[in-house]
């Protein structure tokens, strides 16, 4: 008796949830992950599914797609952006933009114009994001590049490797940014701690900023824990995940630079989410702006993949972003700082580190 009221109880519960739900904003997620999801299999499935470097010229092309997709993108939000949570009144629109945090400060006569606000703000808070997420994916390209040559990966599997651990991405965002969003919603004080860590690791990115990294592939925790629990074979050169040998499967090398680099980017998103949450709450928001700049990650990896020495500041730049972002998370109880504001500074930052590595080229012995 006491089980099925308990299984009664639960039920009424979950059909209590689905009824609040809001489907605008599942139609909304649901859209965007068919599109993208459409364009990177486009991607692999058409123009590259051989197994061959990708040339300098289709590495530029498909950067411009991902960015010119990211700007389009952009304007829908800008133009339709109140439909991902749909406030239908003045009270909504408020309970939204005090739950997330949004900068701006509505016009409590006029809820059209208040909504054209909430609209231009999400436009600016999404772009903000993408530059954030899309410059720090830099250092990461520098991270992925030590991991393909510390196990002399083929150039012709770069592209392989880059696109299932994307596409891995993808799915290990969403659980990090809404489960983080859930938590900051619940525990607001975690902002603090996402501030000093991002201040802290802009500080570490600083000092570090000329070491040579690189992996050992015999004690990488990741590589021993593969070869403890599972067969794997080292010499296959075919370029699969897995093969069978005496019809057992075994892992390929292949596969364990996958999940290296899918380890990394685990590493990595703890510094590059929390900098996001800085610009906005709205894990929506969050999450699109994240996911535009790590699916366009692999066409940039080749792009820049041998100048991005030349840029030598960049690294400093960086260092700086994270810190000016931690601090601005740090102080936003006493000074929340307008997007623009944000987005001018970012900006400047990113601008300026590029032209003084072009401008004053490091000299090399």
């Amino acid at each position: 008796m006491h089980n099925t009221v308990f299984v009664v109880t639960n039920l009424f519960t979950f059909v209590e949830k689905l009824e609040s739900m809001n489907w605008h904003e599942i139609f909304m997620f649901g859209g965007f992950l068919v599109i993208i999801t459409f364009f990177l299999f486009l991607d692999i499935g058409i123009f590259n599914k051989e197994n061959k470097p990708v040339s300098f010229k289709s590495a530029l092309l498909w950067t411009t797609v991902w960015v010119s997709l990211a700007l389009i993108f952009w304007g829908m939000i800008y133009f339709f952006g109140d439909r991902i949570h749909s406030p239908q009144n003045m009270e909504e629109l408020q309970n939204l933009v005090a739950r997330y945090g949004h900068p701006i400060k509505l016009i409590e006569s006029d809820f059209e114009a208040s909504l054209l606000l909430y609209r231009q703000n999400l436009g600016l808070e999404f772009i903000t994001g993408y530059l954030i997420e899309y410059s720090l994916s830099v250092d990461n390209i520098f991270v992925i590049l030590m991991i393909f040559y510390s196990f002399n990966l083929e150039k012709k599997y770069y592209h392989k490797v880059l696109f299932w651990g994307i596409l891995g991405a993808v799915v290990m965002r969403f659980l990090f940014i809404f489960i983080s969003a859930a938590l900051i919603q619940k525990f607001s004080w975690l902002l603090y701690g996402f501030g000093a860590l991002l201040v802290i690791t802009g500080i570490k990115m600083f000092i570090d900023r000329n070491h040579e990294s690189h992996i050992d592939t015999a004690r990488h925790p990741i590589i021993r824990f593969v070869e403890k629990y599972f067969r794997v074979d080292k010499t296959d050169n075919s370029g699969q995940f897995f093969v069978t040998i005496d019809h057992k499967i075994h892992i390929t090398t292949l596969f364990i630079v996958l999940l290296v680099v899918e380890f990394s980017d685990v590493i990595f998103a703890v510094d590059s989410i929390p900098a996001i949450f800085s610009v906005t709450l709205d894990p929506y928001i969050v999450y699109f702006s994240n996911i535009f700049a790590i699916i366009g990650l692999r066409s940039l990896f080749f792009l820049v993949e041998n100048i991005v020495q030349r840029f030598w500041f960049l690294k400093i730049g960086l260092s700086i972003l994270l810190a000016f972002i931690g601090t601005k998370m740090l102080i936003h109880s006493f000074y929340a700082m307008p997007t623009l504001q944000s987005l001018i500074i970012i900006l400047a930052i990113l601008s300026g580190s590029v032209l003084i590595s072009i401008l004053l080229p490091k000299k090399t012995t």
